[in-house]
């Protein structure tokens, strides 16, 4: 074989190595919807399933997007569900001590930026690990939720409450329209601000990034109050569309939404986070949680399938990030 056609063949590899990174988690996501639609043609590929679906994972998707703002700059926030948690605790708390939803919810959301606050702080200015921070927040978040509510659900909410989760508008969720707003905002702000190119540059190299005059504290921490604010958003809709709130209501967020990022950083971009391949996660999420309970699955083995789907994502956007 001639040097050139070594070449060529080298050229083509790496191309064919580039199309399956960039593309082969969007493949994964339309096989496994072809196999559960060959499993169950009869209920799974259905209008009113699809919608099921996207409603469903529409509140994974909000919070999921604020943990990709985290990710971007190479952080991680594991205290988002507990957020959830908290924060619809405090919403219903305060409707159920007579006032009003609006000033409630608007409460509830400042109090989920202040806690992203507090983790943007013990991270950007304390110092820590974002993984330590965050795991010992969402310990106290719960643990917070658990002795405002006594352990208890709390009911009675109000009526026009209940619109946010379950309410629609024409025959679209306004929990799903809620999700395309919020998608549309965190994308503009990622890839067409000065702001998100300086979230990914900080996620590139923090210290070039620091040397090139970017206040690389501010961007952290302004990066964990939106997701803290976002984290709130999902708290006030699970809430509403649960028609309760229950203590730890949030908690699989931090599962869900952790392993829709790392599933959406093996898509589209070679181990980075991205909106996007978050959402592709979340669908991904979505449509397998769906299909298995479609098939009568029950949820001990949905969850390790989840902490298996978790493993391969992040083995998979690590050998992306050596080979980009």
């Amino acid at each position: 074989m001639t040097d050139s056609r070594i070449i060529e063949s080298m050229k083509e590899k790496r191309n064919t190595g580039k199309f399956i990174r960039t593309w082969g988690t969007l493949m994964g996501f339309i096989l496994l919807f072809v196999i559960f639609t060959i499993i169950r043609p009869d209920v799974f590929p259905s209008g009113r399933n699809i919608r099921n679906i996207i409603e469903q994972v529409a509140t994974l998707a909000i919070v999921a997007s604020g943990v990709t703002v985290v990710m971007v700059t190479g952080d991680f926030d594991l205290s988002v569900g507990a957020i959830a948690s908290l924060v619809g605790i405090v919403c219903a708390m305060l409707m159920e001590a007579g006032i009003n939803t609006p000033v409630s919810i608007f409460i509830a959301l400042l109090l989920g930026t202040a806690a992203g606050f507090i983790n943007g702080v013990l991270v950007a200015y304390g110092g820590l690990s974002a993984f330590v921070s965050t795991l010992a927040t969402m310990t106290a978040f719960g643990g917070l939720s658990l002795l405002l509510s006594r352990g208890t659900t709390i009911f009675g909410l109000p009526e026009n409450f209940r619109f946010l989760g379950q309410g629609s508008l024409g025959f679209i969720p306004f929990s799903v329209i809620l999700m395309v707003i919020v998608l549309v905002v965190v994308y503009l702000m990622l890839e067409q601000t000065t702001y998100g190119r300086r979230l990914y540059a900080i996620g590139g190299n923090e210290e070039a990034s620091f040397l090139s005059g970017i206040n690389t504290k501010k961007v952290r921490l302004a990066a964990f109050c939106l997701s803290g604010f976002f984290a709130a958003v999902g708290g006030v809709v699970l809430t509403s569309r649960l028609y309760s709130a229950h203590p730890q209501a949030g908690s699989p967020f931090m599962l869900n939404a952790a392993a829709a990022v790392f599933l959406g950083m093996t898509a589209f971009r070679d181990g980075e986070a991205n909106l996007w391949g978050t959402l592709l996660g979340v669908l991904i999420m979505g449509v397998m949680g769906n299909g298995l309970n479609i098939l009568g699955i029950n949820t001990y083995v949905q969850s390790i399938l989840t902490g298996v789907i978790i493993i391969m994502a992040v083995l998979l956007s690590s050998l992306a990030k050596k080979k980009a």
